[in-house]
């Protein structure tokens, strides 16, 4: 897959040039302490970007929960909850629903029960009520999604991710491009990730890449793909012996017509690996973390019934998780699929990045007041 180019509106350089300039001056300040960042008495890693959505923070949060549960660590996660629709420090249960959560926070949550799961637009005042032991037992490690510009917590850990397609050092500032602030802000990371590369992504063309990524001393550098696993109907409710609840992704027939409905902010990659098994796409794209209105319910009801009960509709697990509820046909509902994706680690370097990782929660913990 070709990278492609990539949408720079430069009539928009001045807002950009001043957006910039506000983005520098806060930065200033918390380099100086005239803003305070508080750090916490345990292992904090945040996973995040420098740019506007794309480039995969969930499938890379939830590498490392299931990395970390497999060394029986007790892993906490803590998520703005965009767009949910409650307020405040909300702890997520077996009870709560999509909208009182948000839609990534609740796939996570959904996928690993035992993750003790919050959300909190204050990051320090939800972490202080995540490590208080009042209702749940204090985390090992907490993981901070998308939380790279909240400056206002130290992590003992950053980690950025920038995607293959939209490399940050090709991007420009808001509202111009995708940056929320300059390429300067990559020096906070601990670790880059480059997301979403090809998986036959060649060794020169990476070097190439970290060449331009210009790494700080001792940043680390790695490459990841994404795996997809199989094709889940969302309703399985609608499962029969003809219909499968699970189908492999290489069951697509060449001429099977799939309609390819997202609301993520870069459903490019998707529609170019769906492409290698079926010709037969239509893409159906929507903004990042939209909520349907009852209008686009019926034009999504009548567009599968135009298509005919030979169509199939797939769907990310971001945005299942939002369709679920919603008062779609019954032929559509059982026609509904979901693609679950997971993140591979390229050039064989799953076991270098995962001691990274353990090496400093493990170390971290040791120095901690809690595990004391």
């Amino acid at each position: 897959m070709k990278q492609q180019r990539i949408p720079i509106y430069k009539i928009l350089y001045p807002l950009a040039f001043l957006y910039e300039l506000g983005v520098r001056i806060r930065n200033c300040m918390f380099n100086h302490n005239v803003l305070h960042s508080q750090s916490f008495p345990l292992p904090v890693i945040c996973i995040g970007n420098l740019t506007v959505g794309g480039t995969g923070k969930t499938p890379h949060t939830e590498y490392l929960i299931r990395m970390l549960l497999k060394e029986n660590l007790r892993v906490g996660v803590l998520s703005r909850g965009y767009k949910r629709t409650s307020k405040g420090f909300v702890w997520a249960t077996s009870e709560t629903t999509m909208p009182q959560i948000g839609d990534e926070p609740y796939q996570m949550k959904s996928k690993f029960p035992s993750v003790l799961l919050a959300v909190d637009a204050n990051r320090c005042h939800g972490i202080s009520c995540m490590i208080s032991g009042n209702e749940h037992p204090v985390p090992d490690v907490i993981l901070l999604d998308d939380a790279y510009q909240h400056r206002y917590v130290k992590p003992g850990m950053n980690i950025l991710l920038t995607d293959y397609n939209r490399p940050i050092y090709k991007d420009a500032m808001l509202p111009a491009g995708r940056l929320r602030e300059p390429l300067s802000g990559k020096k906070r990371a601990n670790i880059m990730i480059v997301s979403k590369c090809p998986s036959d992504l060649s060794r020169d063309e990476a070097g190439l890449i970290i060449e331009k990524l210009s790494p700080e001393h001792g940043q680390s550098i790695y490459f990841t793909t994404l795996l997809y696993g199989n094709l889940t109907m969302v309703h399985k409710e609608y499962a029969s012996d003809t219909q499968a609840a699970e189908r492999p992704l290489s069951s697509l027939r060449k001429d099977e017509h799939v309609i390819l409905l997202t609301g993520i902010a870069t459903p490019e990659k998707l529609i170019h690996d769906i492409s290698i098994y079926t010709d037969n796409i239509q893409s159906v794209r929507f903004a990042d973390h939209h909520q349907f209105t009852e209008k686009e319910v019926k034009n999504l009801n009548a567009l599968f019934e135009r298509s005919g009960t030979d169509s199939i509709v797939i769907t990310t697990e971001k945005d299942a998780t939002r369709l679920m509820s919603l008062p779609l046909s019954k032929e559509l509902k059982s026609h509904l699929y979901t693609l679950p994706i997971e993140v591979k680690i390229l050039f064989e370097k799953e076991h270098e990045f995962n001691n990274q990782i353990l090496n400093y929660v493990r170390t971290d913990s040791r120095n901690n007041s809690l595990s004391e």
